[in-house]
């Protein structure tokens, strides 16, 4: 099953499920870290990504990476991302091997690239609020926070899957409010099954 396909969940709810981006995660990492000096701890990095793509969700049901949520023993992460950083993919046409280093001692740092043009204006917006909020806390620091989240459960060593939707109504959305994002997405679905891109 694609990462855009909708998943059955619960008593007949719909998980609401974004399309992944590579480059605009790669992006979003890349802000951050240089907002850190240049480098970090991957599970710090980790944790800001998924705390900037909470609060995104949270304002107004948008992601920032598209990429699906997982409660783990160390806290909520953004899945695809975690692997990006473990696996650093150097396959033709990867873009977060031209944005972040591979991991050395648990850290990783940015390569330089500026460029930040699949980042709008307001996902920029959404990662400094974050950096000055929880920036100049630990990892460690950080996954105690994310424990506290009500959308963490603890997976007792395995992994279990948070949906966006659940964020949003912690947020104090509407079922109105969230029925317009799952209908938004399957609109977009729908037009890229049609005419691509």
């Amino acid at each position: 099953m694609g990462d855009c396909a909708p998943v059955w969940w619960g008593m007949g709810k719909m998980m609401i499920r974004f399309e992944f981006d590579e480059r605009r995660a790669a992006q979003a990492a890349a802000h951050l870290l240089e907002a850190c000096g240049g480098a970090m701890p991957y599970l710090k990095l980790i944790k800001l990504m998924y705390l900037a793509e909470r609060r995104s969700l949270a304002d107004d049901g948008y992601s920032i990476t598209g990429d699906r949520i997982f409660s783990m023993p160390k806290g909520p992460v953004l899945s695809r991302t975690l692997n990006l950083i473990k696996a650093h993919d150097h396959a033709s046409g990867a873009e977060w091997p031209k944005y972040v280093t591979a991991p050395v001692d648990y850290s990783v740092r940015g390569t330089g690239n500026a460029c930040r043009d699949g980042l709008s204006d307001y996902d920029c917006e959404v990662l400094d609020g974050v950096m000055r909020e929880f920036g100049h806390l630990s990892e460690w620091d950080l996954v105690e926070h994310t424990h506290a989240l009500p959308e963490w459960r603890d997976p007792a060593g395995s992994s279990a899957e948070i949906d966006p939707a659940e964020i949003m109504r912690i947020a104090g959305h509407s079922e109105d409010a969230i029925s317009a994002v799952e209908e938004q997405l399957a609109a977009e679905r729908s037009f890229k099954a049609k005419f691509g891109g």
